[in-house]
């Protein structure tokens, strides 16, 4: 059984957070940022709160750039929150400053969840068939912004957050959204791109912050010895197996032989001087053998786990 997580205690009629929420924010341990992070009703009107480490001051602003009201820093380590000017809940950017300087970001926690009830239910179930799709890390226009939507499966963590260098590796910044019952996590970050390394923190059941996780469902990962994995665009590949694809639709596997090579594609062949072959070099040396040696199908194990 899943360990229940504090929630959000509700905010007074001026809309300031609880200082127990704060705190927790502040401390990484909140379980449901969304309910206290964002835009918030407060009475007749609505009130913004963010976390962000290193400002002095934080103005926000709607997506098309319509001043929404200067927030007010009520934790030194970073905890803005104040009245809006606007009446309709909509995602926000904010203008940050410092001595330093200044700098601008897209609140990701104004924004509403990307995953839907039927995928809830179909990753549930155990029977959802593009989990591809849903989970990893995927460049997307969401709700009038363009972002990474990054999604994991984690169903016994009491916080997860998507680190990277984008948020100073500190997984106080992006906790994501608790999907409750389906074990899933999911958070879109507004303004992210392709190229971006990240990894996931991971706080276990019993409290403590477990090393940093590579994404499973990752489309690009760091060169080794690094170990991050990569946001990536949209896979413009084109396979060109059609004519497999048609042939396998069509027998029948009990009549048909088949016989399967496995392969770690790390060892199974190198160049002269030790080094490991590119996959193209790799499918020019690897499928005429494998043809020649009567197998029909090649299994690789694992990339991710057997790079």
């Amino acid at each position: 059984m899943r360990k229940p997580r504090a929630t959000a205690a509700p905010s007074g009629p001026d809309g300031l957070a609880p200082a127990g929420d704060v705190a927790a924010i502040v401390a990484g341990t909140h379980g449901d940022p969304f309910a206290i992070l964002g835009v918030h009703a407060a009475g007749k009107g609505l009130v913004a709160r963010c976390f962000v480490p290193n400002a002095e001051c934080v103005t926000a602003y709607t997506l098309t750039g319509k001043e929404a009201g200067e927030l007010v820093r009520s934790n030194d380590a970073g905890f803005f929150e104040g009245k809006l000017s606007i009446r309709k809940r909509q995602p926000l950017r904010y203008h940050a400053r410092n001595a330093g300087g200044d700098w601008w970001l897209t609140d990701p926690y104004s924004f509403g969840p990307v995953l839907g009830p039927m995928d809830d239910y179909y990753m549930a179930e155990g029977s959802h068939l593009r989990l591809f799709d849903k989970l990893g890390a995927h460049i997307i226009e969401h709700e009038g912004a363009t972002g990474v939507h990054f999604a994991v499966w984690a169903p016994n963590a009491r916080r997860v957050s998507v680190v990277g260098a984008f948020n100073d590796w500190d997984g106080r910044r992006h906790t994501m959204r608790d999907r409750k019952d389906t074990g899933i996590w999911e958070l879109f970050i507004p303004d992210l791109g392709a190229g971006q390394p990240y990894k996931f923190e991971i706080i276990g059941p019993d409290g403590v912050r477990l090393p940093l996780k590579a994404d499973p469902f990752a489309f690009e990962s760091e060169l080794r010895p690094a170990t991050a994995s990569v946001t990536a665009p949209p896979i413009a590949h084109q396979w060109g197996d059609e004519a497999h694809r048609s042939f396998w639709q069509k027998a029948d596997p009990r009549r048909e032989a088949i016989s399967i090579y496995e392969v770690h594609a790390g060892s199974w062949q190198r160049r002269d001087d030790g080094t490991f072959l590119t996959w193209d070099e790799l499918a020019a040396q690897l499928i005429p053998y494998v043809v020649e040696t009567g197998f029909t199908h090649i299994e690789f194990l694992p990339i991710s786990e057997h790079p």
